[in-house]
């Protein structure tokens, strides 16, 4: 019986190889970690969805903001729950909002810790939706694109001017990265970066985001502005037309079942990608471990070294937390 000479187990046999030849790393610098304020409430509301993961008071933000530094992520991404909406997501736009008000926490008690705020109304508009509506000529009710555009300006610059570092408008509607990028830069902003969420597809994996962020759609769906999850060329062109018009960064939403699209974006272009571990491949994750299925601890960092792998340079993820203090163990 001849034995094999080439013998790749050879640089299996122990930890210390495992580690010296690994591919793709994964370190608690590359994940930010998704927050929800909500300005109606005194203390942390546990989302029943996601397990783990709470609305929080603004006043909270100082304290989470020293923690995320403490575990050293890469930075934090917020969304605001206001005290009242209206159809038109007025509140989105309030200085003193939730969104704001937690920027100001948040940099004067760890001011090296990088806010990336999510620019869209869904949260903000009475009916969910990720804009103002109107009725088309074919009597749908539909997001109307360009007033829309308009009002997601107006929040990216007062995101700026308290204190963001990155502004990510997330509404998919045409023609918002050129128009944000405009008016950002004349406003004096020339230098604040711009995360696109180039890539957002109508997916069912976001149904506890929804009960987090309290945005669930009081009719139809997204489907008139987020992507279709059968369409890869589609998307190819989305970050095309968000690099012509001045993005500085890529989203692609979600992430576990998109690993394709990130790997063909990553080879589309130059510029920083991440990728959006959502709300449902969070849960299901951890009612698998629940019910005794999976080590909750072991998948979670399979999962982001997976997403790492196919190419994204950073993760959103509410894992972030649990996973700095994994591989800082």
């Amino acid at each position: 019986m001849r034995f094999p000479v080439v013998r790749p187990r050879r640089l299996r046999a122990t930890p210390a190889l495992r580690r010296l030849v690994r591919e793709t790393t994964v370190a608690p610098s590359d994940l930010v970690w998704p927050l929800f304020f909500n300005e109606r409430l005194d203390s942390p509301l546990p989302v029943k969805t996601m397990p783990g993961v709470d609305q929080l008071p603004v006043r909270m933000a100082g304290e989470i903001a020293r923690l995320a530094v403490k575990r050293g992520l890469g930075g934090v991404l917020l969304f605001g729950l206001p005290k009242t909406k209206d159809e038109f997501g007025t509140s989105a736009c309030d200085p003193d909002g939730p969104v704001a008000r937690a920027i100001a926490e948040i940099k004067s008690a760890a001011p090296e810790l990088v806010v990336i705020t999510d620019v869209c109304v869904d949260e903000y508009t009475s009916h969910g939706h990720c804009g103002i509506l109107h009725t088309r000529r074919d009597g749908q009710v539909d997001v109307d694109n360009d007033r829309t555009i308009e009002l997601l300006a107006d929040i990216a610059l007062m995101h700026a001017k308290a204190g963001a570092d990155i502004v990510a408008p997330s509404d998919m509607l045409d023609g918002r990265i050129g128009t944000v990028r405009e008016r950002l830069d004349e406003n004096g902003f020339e230098s604040m970066p711009v995360m696109s969420y180039a890539i957002k597809y109508a997916s069912a994996f976001y149904g506890p985001f929804r009960d987090a962020a309290e945005c669930a759609p009081k009719f139809g769906n997204r489907a008139s502005y987020q992507m279709d999850p059968a369409n890869t060329r589609e998307a190819l062109r989305e970050i095309a037309l968000d690099i012509d018009e001045g993005a500085d960064m890529l989203i692609v939403k979600p992430a576990l079942p998109y690993l394709d699209i990130v790997r063909r974006v990553r080879e589309s272009t130059t510029l920083p990608i991440a990728a959006y571990n959502v709300s449902g491949e969070y849960a299901m994750l951890h009612a698998a471990a629940a019910a005794g299925m999976l080590d909750l601890d072991r998948v979670v960092l399979e999962t982001l070294t997976s997403i790492r792998r196919a190419g994204a340079d950073m993760i959103l993820t509410y894992h972030a937390l649990h996973a700095a203090e994994l591989l800082d163990a």
